[in-house]
């Protein structure tokens, strides 16, 4: 093997004590206990700079802006994750309806839920997601938190 080779960043969960010295009420609540912010009164549903979007947990790349779109909800809303290796989905029965969660796969925060009322030029999907559970990195910072290999995304 060559030394110029990039290791993978390691994804961890912190321990619950570092989690609430870390999130704030509504991060730990929505990420740990599957809560749900307010629509349209959180950080990232009109965010529409270019960047990636993290885990606030674990720091795993989730989703990108060039996936990102208006579904008009109040949410965050994406077409697809970046790597479906960082996603995991299950069923979710709560409130009397059925509905598929959308988790992190390493550190399980709750992200919240995908539906298939997307746009169906890009596949269908509408990835509905807190932005409590998520950290943007713009794309002009992603080298330097150490994400820079999702630049060749954006250009």
């Amino acid at each position: 093997m060559g030394g110029n080779q990039k290791t993978q960043p390691t994804y961890v969960k912190p321990s619950d004590e570092e989690l609430r010295a870390k999130l704030t009420d509504m991060q730990y609540n929505v990420t740990q206990n599957n809560g749900t912010e307010p629509p349209f009164h959180n950080e990232y549903y009109d965010n529409e700079k270019e960047g990636i979007y993290v885990d606030i947990v674990s720091g795993e790349p989730l989703f990108s802006s060039k996936d990102k779109y208006d579904a008009g909800c109040g949410w965050p809303s994406f077409t697809k994750p970046i790597d479906t290796a960082h996603i995991v989905e299950r069923a979710d029965r709560s409130w009397i309806m059925e509905r598929t969660e959308v988790r992190s796969k390493i550190a399980h925060s709750h992200l919240g839920h995908v539906f298939d009322d997307g746009p169906p030029k890009q596949g269908g999907l509408r990835y509905c997601v807190n932005s409590a559970a998520l950290r943007f990195i713009p794309k002009e910072k992603l080298e330097e938190e150490g994400y820079g290999a999702y630049r060749s995304l954006f250009s």
